[in-house]
């Protein structure tokens, strides 16, 4: 729901033999996120998360990631729009997978996939000024609120035994609720130019979700993640490199009796301050499954019938990849 070491994920497929396998940029800039993809599993191993959503979205840490900030209260308030759309084999594994089609059958599909979402987040925080363990404590939370619209539009055409058919659909719906709860916890350490920091987040799923629905908002499944970051950070040259590396491990949806594998992940920002509000640079990531996905094929066609797509996902990254069937 990945070509190994890929920085950028294409959409990948996750029909009949395939799978298909988050984003806060650090300074109070949180990226929302739609993911169009799905799975429909007959293969017995997967390497993808389960209709392409992960938990993570590269970009979640950004510039200046691992250096210290002020002691006390803040609050972010942010808005995101993002409209995103996909066709071929994204939709196609879509529409098996809601019981739209049946993929034993010799069809010829043409399909897509479209999704809109306006999401506003409220990310209260606290950095404590009493060092622990020589670094500096923070604690945070994301709270988001949203709605999410997704359509799905295809054309079947084939044979059933001599007898050529056409099949034609068109799903609409539209979602409005509250997204998951994802609490951070963090300790950085400064060490003049060089700045450490270790954390610790997760996903609590208590957004609205059905593995019924056509959009969601939240993924319908809990999430513990954890790494460990690096800046360098001059400020009289106002150089600045960030690089940030965890691995997530999913619980099981309960929806649907499926388990995400374990993900890799690193984040990473290079920057040059051109005054102390000012600054430029570009930014990057590698992300790669490690471990299978676990869950029954045939249940997971069944009953994850969700085109998922969703709220606290990027919309600007489709981190899929291929099904690798053993």
């Amino acid at each position: 729901m990945r070509q190994a070491n890929s920085a950028q994920r294409d959409f990948a497929n996750r029909a009949c033999h395939g799978s298909a396998a988050r984003s806060h940029l650090r300074s109070g800039v949180v990226t929302a996120s739609l993911a169009l993809v799905a799975v429909t599993c007959t293969t017995t191993t997967s390497l993808a998360d389960e209709n392409g959503v992960s938990f993570w979205v590269p970009g979640f840490f950004g510039s200046l990631a691992a250096t210290p900030q002020q002691p006390g209260w803040s609050l972010a308030s942010i808005y995101y729009h993002t409209d995103v759309s996909g066709s071929g084999n994204i939709a196609v594994s879509r529409e098996i997978t809601i019981g739209q089609f049946n993929p034993k059958l010799d069809a010829s599909v043409n399909a897509n996939v479209h999704g809109i979402a306006d999401v506003g987040f409220v990310i209260p925080s606290y950095v404590f000024a009493t060092p622990l363990f020589g670094g500096q404590v923070s604690a945070g939370l994301l709270m988001a609120y949203g709605n999410n619209d997704a359509s799905l539009n295809a054309t079947a055409t084939g044979m059933l035994g001599l007898i050529p058919f056409t099949k034609s659909i068109s799903l609409q719906q539209d979602t409005m609720g509250l997204g998951d709860l994802l609490p951070m916890f963090a300790e950085r350490w400064n060490a003049g130019v060089n700045n450490y920091m270790a954390y610790l987040t997760g996903d609590i799923p208590v957004g609205r979700y059905s593995s019924s629905n056509l959009a969601n908002i939240g993924i319908g499944h809990g999430a513990l993640d954890g790494g460990l970051g690096y800046t360098y950070f001059d400020p009289k040259a106002g150089h600045e490199f960030s690089a940030v590396a965890g691995l997530t491990g999913n619980f099981e949806n309960p929806s649907t009796n499926y388990t995400n594998g374990i993900d890799f992940h690193l984040d990473w920002a290079a920057s040059q301050f051109l005054t102390k509000q000012l600054q430029v640079g570009v930014v990057g990531y590698v992300y790669d499954q490690l471990s299978p996905d676990r869950g029954c094929a045939r249940n997971c066609a069944r009953s994850n019938r969700a085109l998922s797509v969703s709220v606290l996902r990027s919309g600007l990254y489709f981190l899929s990849r291929a099904c690798r069937a053993t």
